[in-house]
């Protein structure tokens, strides 16, 4: 029993690192999306320095995902890994490139337009991967004994390709939003126009997504559509559809920080969805977070680690968004 809820707490300490990675990280690629939407070179300058402080920082939440996930869920990871090794691969190769443009892209002034490709190009292949890792999980992995089983392009599904869509849609809403946020003038001014067709496109794809993912298993029509589960499946939609109306009149009103966190709650929602119908499935749709969990001796000792590791790691990104709150003065650059 001890087994089963150390386990069930560290399926919680991951899925709250992947939670908080998305949410921080999603703005952030947000504005890569965005990039080839800006007018001029001073307006894509003044939206990387809005993330310039804080962006490296966002993706310290994936490697304490992935990493918690090899030490305390190692069957889980030798199943998921090469299953998803296309996506996995691809994604970390353009957050990699990415992260080059950003620094380059400040001292060249002939190669500057190139690393902006390189920037955007690797924001939306980063988050096009993750919707497929996303959808290829969701759909459900083939296992045999304690080992994957299926092919190399089994992630590879229209319901994978729905979702590798719909997660830099939502993304760009998150960017727009925030540079609502943290920027004036004619930049929020254009952020905030893009963020009513991007709200509306992440709406159509949460609902087709949602529409899709009970369909994938019978494990998931069970969860949502078997009482007394199937409440969920009224009190989720009815936030998502509340939110989504505060964020529009928050765009309306012309508001900085309420359209942003209405689309971080949209993210939100729809993670508790995809807990809901995991629960309590690691490796859906026949592998436990019991079955996948390692040794208790191993799951006390990384326990005692992390408890010390994550509030470190909260108070240091609290801090540095604190220091650079508020809004962004064009005239600072990057250095």
């Amino acid at each position: 029993m001890l087994g089963f809820e150390l386990s069930t707490i560290w399926a919680g300490l991951i899925a709250f690192s992947v939670l908080t990675y998305v949410v921080l990280d999603g703005f952030d690629l947000g504005i890569g999306i965005l990039f080839p939407l800006a007018h001029d070179e001073g307006e894509r300058d003044v939206m990387m320095n809005t993330v310039a402080p804080i962006w490296d920082g966002n993706e310290t939440w994936l490697v304490l995902g992935g990493g918690g996930l090899f030490a305390v869920f190692p069957l889980a990871y030798a199943i998921v890994m090469p299953a998803l090794y296309i996506p996995i691969i691809l994604m970390l190769l353009a957050l990699i490139f990415r992260g080059v443009a950003f620094e380059y892209r400040w001292r060249t002034v002939r190669w500057k337009r190139l690393w902006d490709h390189a920037f955007c190009g690797g924001s939306v292949l980063a988050g096009f991967c993750q919707g497929l890792a996303l959808g290829g999980l969701v759909q459900g992995i083939a296992v045999e004994g304690r080992a994957y089983a299926g092919g190399t392009w089994d992630w590879l599904t229209p319901f994978s390709l729905l979702v590798g869509l719909a997660v830099p849609t939502g993304y760009a809403l998150l960017g727009a939003t925030w540079l609502n946020m943290k920027l004036e003038g004619r930049v929020q001014q254009h952020m905030r126009r893009l963020a009513r067709p991007l709200g509306i496109a992440t709406l159509a794809f949460m609902g087709a997504v949602s529409l899709a993912t009970p369909f994938q298993s019978d494990v998931y029509l069970g969860r949502w559509f078997v009482w007394p589960n199937m409440i969920w499946s009224i009190i989720v939609p009815m936030l998502v559809i509340a939110v989504a109306w505060r964020g529009r009149d928050g765009l309306a009103s012309g508001w900085d920080v309420t359209p942003f966190l209405c689309a971080l709650a949209l993210f939100v929602l729809s993670f508790v969805g995809i807990g809901i119908s995991f629960y309590p499935m690691m490796v859906p749709p026949t592998l436990t977070i019991a079955e996948a969990a390692a040794p208790d001796s191993s799951l006390h000792f990384a326990l005692v680690g992390t408890l010390v590791l994550i509030p470190m790691i909260l108070v240091y990104t609290a801090y540095s968004y604190w220091v650079f709150r508020g809004k962004i003065d064009p005239k600072e650059g990057y250095h």
